[in-house]
């Protein structure tokens, strides 16, 4: 089963982040506003250009906002009209790029413990162990694969005692086992920290592990911000969702598992159970599911025994034509808190009569865990 994880690590801080700004760069305006809480991972997402980097920068304090402010808990970062600028090194950030950054010339114990604060010194083992890099403390950076040394990146970063984690696309030009291997100890870390994140990333599939809250950008502007699950059943924000928009969130309990089939059986928090093939997890976890919009149809009634395990009593709150697809619905359904979205053939929508309001069973051919 999985691994016995380290305590949370401390923060002093549970307050999150706050910006209003408005900052130009040659013909390109970004104008945003967007607040997170105290802790959680909140990723920005949207095409090349739409203002993710100018974001992280204006956090980072790299540049400095035309007008608005920056602030983070009680602290102004920046504040345009005042004057107000705290530089870089004074913020108490921990920032992760794209490239690890490591000093070639120390061992990773010395590239941990650089610039770390005395307090830092409480948290070195759990951290160490949390992102598997125990082994990795007498070796040079040079002898690192990418992904351990982009682990102890991240772990430099947090054992300065941030306040908050700005991540830049830390798995790009990773290959995909490596690059799975990191989304996982990510996936770990982000759920023990107990400091905001802000992950920017143009994969999909990373936000959907990791993820707690989305934040839409399109040229500069925020579009929409929310938990994850919610903005992805937005059916007006289908078009911006890019890749995003194949796939709905489902948040269980795992229950117990089934060996005599290969089976884990978990539970919704409305009471309905589902199946899955079985993971690698605890009874009692919390698990985030992957469902495809594609692998589910509609029923009016109870349909006849078929191979699909799962079938779900929703309510359909919305049907929107697709933007992309003259022959193609996407429907909203609703199950108890819970969203998802099913994608039909405009046919088989008329077909069936399907109306806002009417109920329906959601027979779902496919549910993966989400990774991580």
């Amino acid at each position: 089963m999985a691994d016995s994880e380290p305590r949370t690590m401390p923060n002093a801080n549970h307050d999150g982040l706050h910006l209003d700004i408005r900052k130009r760069q040659g013909a390109f305006l970004t104008e945003a506003a967007l607040s997170t809480p105290g802790r959680g991972v909140t990723a920005l997402f949207g095409p090349s250009g739409s203002g993710k980097t100018t974001l992280l920068r204006l956090i980072a304090g790299l540049d400095r906002p035309d007008a608005g402010v920056v602030r983070l808990g009680d602290e102004t970062l920046s504040d345009a009209r005042t004057g107000r600028h705290v530089p870089p090194h004074r913020r108490r950030l921990g920032v992760v790029f794209q490239e690890a950054r490591l000093f070639p010339h120390y061992r990773v114990r010395g590239n941990l413990t650089y610039g770390m604060p005395a307090g830092g010194a409480a948290n070195f083992d759990d951290l160490v162990a949390l992102l598997g890099i125990g082994k990795l403390l007498e070796r040079f950076p040079a002898t690192l694969s990418g992904g351990e040394a982009r682990r102890v990146a991240i772990g430099r970063a947090l054992l300065s005692q941030p306040r908050l984690l700005l991540m830049d696309e830390p798995l790009t030009g990773l290959d995909g086992a490596r690059k799975q291997e990191l989304l996982h100890y990510i996936a770990r870390l982000t759920r023990r920290i107990d400091i905001p994140v802000i992950y920017v990333s143009h994969d999909p599939e990373e936000l959907v592990s990791i993820a707690d809250r989305l934040v839409l950008l399109d040229q500069g502007r925020v579009l929409t911000a929310g938990p994850l699950d919610e903005v992805l059943t937005r059916l007006e924000f289908s078009d911006a969702l890019g890749g995003f928009d194949a796939v709905s969130l489902l948040t269980a309990r795992l229950e117990a598992h089934d060996t005599a089939y290969g089976l884990t059986r978990l539970r919704l928090a409305d009471g309905q159970p589902l199946v899955v093939p079985a993971i690698d997890r605890r009874p009692g976890d919390s698990v985030r599911l992957r469902v495809p919009v594609r692998d589910i149809t509609l029923a009016l009634g109870t349909p006849a025994p078929t191979s699909d395990l799962n079938r779900l009593e929703v309510v359909i709150e919305r049907i929107a034509r697709s933007t992309t697809d003259a022959a193609t619905v996407d429907v909203g359904l609703r199950l108890g808190e819970a969203r998802l979205r099913a994608r039909l053939t405009r046919h088989a929508c008329h077909a069936l009569g399907l109306r806002e309001g009417m109920a329906a069973i959601a027979v779902v051919r496919n549910i993966t865990p989400a990774a991580g």
